[in-house]
């Protein structure tokens, strides 16, 4: 498979780039982002550029798209937080639809995402219109997962420096909160398995929350 990674310098999205360049069958791993990753691999090819959403520097066909891409809302008001989330995965999405419709697309959303798009918490009508609109376009597979608690593994961090300062604290509860209920913690590891085998197989499920996640991770092979 050629996987097509947005957000791979976040903590999600170094988990999947890990999970992608160990898979036997992918062969190459094409990162877009506005910074350059600290990692290189063989199978990586990184794409420095300002603007992520112009598709125009892409080429060749892709198996799949897992776009990682995600800000906090804290502090962030309405219409800057639908330019950062709505605006910029739609113009991916629309763009990659319309050139490669075989391929496959998987959205990183949140735990507590509205798919009514009423709820009274602004990033949550957001991150629900969003995963709506992206299930409306013609891709062969079109996923949103919505982690809530993660555990990142293998030395990945997040860019946001509040979770950098609260995941010590929880560290050394996430593991027993995980081995308790699963169906809660989902792991950096896990998250790159599961988009590894929605990629390949699909799900019954458009929207996966944790217990999902995990389920079509132990599926990874």
């Amino acid at each position: 498979m050629r996987i097509l990674l947005f957000g791979a310098s976040g903590m999600v999205g170094q988990g999947v780039l890990r999970e992608c360049l160990l898979a036997n069958d992918v062969t190459e791993v094409v990162a877009v982002g506005r910074s350059p990753l600290e990692v290189t691999h063989p199978k990586l090819t990184a794409i420095v550029h300002p603007d992520l959403t112009d598709t125009a520097i892409l080429t060749g066909r892709f198996d799949a798209c897992f776009f990682c891409v995600g800000v906090s809302s804290f502090r962030m008001d309405e219409a800057t937080y639908t330019r950062l989330t709505y605006d910029m995965t739609l113009a991916v999405a629309t763009a990659l639809s319309r050139r490669d419709p075989d391929m496959s697309f998987v959205y990183v959303s949140g735990a507590g995402a509205d798919s009514t798009e009423a709820s009274d918490t602004m990033w949550a009508r957001v991150r629900g219109r969003t995963e709506n609109a992206l299930a409306r376009l013609p891709f062969r597979h079109v996923h949103a997962i919505r982690p809530a608690l993660i555990r990142p593994m293998y030395g990945a961090t997040s860019r946001t420096r509040a979770y950098r300062l609260i995941y010590p604290f929880f560290a050394p509860i996430l593991p027993l909160l995980r081995a308790w209920r699963s169906h809660s913690v989902a792991t950096t590891e896990s998250i790159g398995r599961a988009l590894l085998e929605l990629a390949r197989h699909g799900y019954d499920k458009t929207i996966l929350e944790t217990a999902d996640i995990e389920d079509v991770a132990r599926r990874h092979t």
